[in-house]
């Protein structure tokens, strides 16, 4: 089981308490493909993206808020482990081969201007997605389907200088299966008399 951290608006988080599910993100630049985004083990870092995105003029977060969740990652391809790197390395010589069938050139991971996170992943959503279509579609290649992805993205300014670590450094974690969602509950606020574990 994993706590994960849903930045969202307010009116998203409330309706979720009162039992209205998640809708999953279907952007082709997600960065673990598509589905239902939380931030492991972090409710600041999932308050900060809501704040940002809050600043959007096309944004729907008016209010942010963050919602947590208990998840089971279930078939979890976890980018942090070894093993599921060939997996990542098979979806893309899936959609590669797919590229070349249908004469169209590979996605590509894009930066904004002045920025170098590569904050539109659409090369890394489509490997993903790839991998997800081609294992559902083809049961007899005997890969069990995926539940989720969970990844470590190395993000934004260095902490100091030439540091290798950066500021908004996270886990992520992209629920496919919304069965792993086992509940949901809201952020108590801290109590500022004590230290944050």
């Amino acid at each position: 089981m994993v706590i994960g951290f849903h930045g969202c608006d307010k009116s998203v988080r409330d309706a979720v308490i009162n039992g209205e599910n998640l809708k999953p993100s279907q952007n082709d630049y997600d960065w673990l493909g598509n589905g239902i985004y939380f931030w492991e083990a972090d409710p600041y870092r999932a308050y900060e993206w809501a704040v940002e995105a809050s600043k959007r003029k096309d944004s729907s977060v008016k209010e942010p808020a963050v919602l947590g969740a208990v998840l089971d990652l279930g078939h979890c391809l976890d980018l942090m482990k070894r093993s599921s790197i060939d997996f990542l390395k098979l979806g893309y010589e899936w959609l590669q081969q797919q590229c070349e069938i249908d004469g169209l050139p590979l996605p590509q991971n894009r930066n904004l201007k002045n920025n170098t996170d590569f904050l539109f992943r659409n090369l890394d959503c489509a490997v993903i997605q790839k991998l997800h279509k081609t294992i559902l579609e083809n049961p007899d290649i005997c890969f069990e389907p995926f539940d989720s992805v969970r990844g470590l993205f190395i993000e934004g300014n260095e902490v100091y200088m030439g540091s290798t670590f950066k500021e908004k450094n996270h886990i992520q974690i992209c629920v496919v299966n919304p069965n792993c969602i086992k509940g949901f509950f809201l952020p108590r606020e801290l109590d500022v008399n004590y230290p944050i574990p």
